[in-house]
């Protein structure tokens, strides 16, 4: 955000949304406040600050149980914990403080209901600056450790066209909420065994996964968000937006498969990517010989595939 408005005042354009946006979604608390103003469906909870663990037991009752613990200014899974009962919300509750002001500079937390079963479904949006939001389908990122995602597919087996449809209309009612302007996601989480969706949270950039997306769509999406800060308007409707085929991201990690999949740093002895083509592609940043630093996320590259249908999606 102070990125974004120091660009502002020096006249250059920002390649992403403005600062309202930007400021507006990266606090869970006041995103979730926003999107029940939008009328998106948002999990329910408590969404005003805990001031101590006691109150936050007494929320989890109310709330009723399980639930999750949430660290406002969290992500990436930190500042997170499950509680199913008055202990595990008392303890957790200082957990993710702690674990909240330590990694973020901000302890506050939040309580809402815990989905059980749930499918984590993500919506790419693009949005100019003439009041035209078109949603891109959807990713799916349920598979995932330490809630890191691990795989991320487009479209999701999961969904059905009705129901794209419909978190679709919410994603954009949202984004023009908070009068968004450039490439952005909106995740939401959806019951497995009812299919109810709910709001999590948006993320105001473009995402490591968004060449499924890409993939599916025949869209460029960075090509897009320049096109958009550029001022230009976008090329297409939302009728025109169409799916095809598959695509599924594999996240590669440094992890000790030994040591209950923790990150692992040291020396990357052998490193063989394979070969790219037309349905095969691989981002990264290392090399063989490299160093893998404590420093960064554990991911060292990212494997994604592509195919007519998700069996040769997977296959490829």
């Amino acid at each position: 955000r102070i990125f974004q408005e120091a660009l502002s005042k020096e006249g250059i354009a920002f390649i992403g949304p403005g600062s309202h946006a930007i400021a507006a979604m990266g606090d869970k608390i006041e995103s979730k406040k926003l999107a029940m103003a939008a009328g998106v469906n948002t999990v329910p909870g408590y969404m005003g600050v805990i001031k101590d663990a006691d109150e936050a037991v007494k929320i989890s009752n109310e709330v009723g149980y399980p639930v999750m613990l949430k660290a406002s200014a969290g992500g990436g899974g930190k500042g997170m914990r499950l509680a199913w009962n008055d202990t595990e919300a008392y303890e957790g509750f200082i957990s993710a403080t702690n674990e909240a002001k330590s990694s973020f500079g901000d302890d506050r937390v939040f309580v809402e209901k815990f989905i059980e079963q749930p499918r984590h479904i993500e919506i790419q949006i693009i949005a100019d600056s003439f009041g035209n939001t078109c949603y891109l389908g959807e990713r799916e990122c349920s598979i995932q450790r330490r809630h890191q995602k691990v795989i991320e597919e487009a479209p999701s087996p999961f969904l059905t066209p009705e129901l794209r449809k419909s978190m679709g209309e919410q994603a954009c009612a949202l984004a023009k909420a908070v009068d968004y302007k450039s490439a952005g996601t909106v995740e939401f989480i959806v019951g497995g065994a009812t299919g109810e969706f709910y709001f999590l949270e948006m993320n105001t950039r473009l995402q490591v996964e968004h060449p499924v997306t890409e993939l599916v769509t025949g869209l460029d999406l960075v090509e897009l968000m320049i096109n958009v800060a550029a001022g230009e308007k976008l090329p297409f409707t939302q009728d025109e937006v169409k799916l095809n085929g598959w695509a599924v991201e594999t996240r590669v990690y440094a992890e000790d498969p030994f040591r209950n999949f923790m990150p692992s740093i040291g020396r990357l002895t052998h490193y063989r990517p394979p070969a790219e083509s037309a349905t095969v592609r691989v981002d990264t940043g290392v090399f063989e010989g490299g160093e893998v630093s404590m420093y960064y996320d554990p991911m060292i590259a990212k494997l994604i595939t592509y195919g007519d249908n998700r069996d040769a999606a997977i296959d490829n």
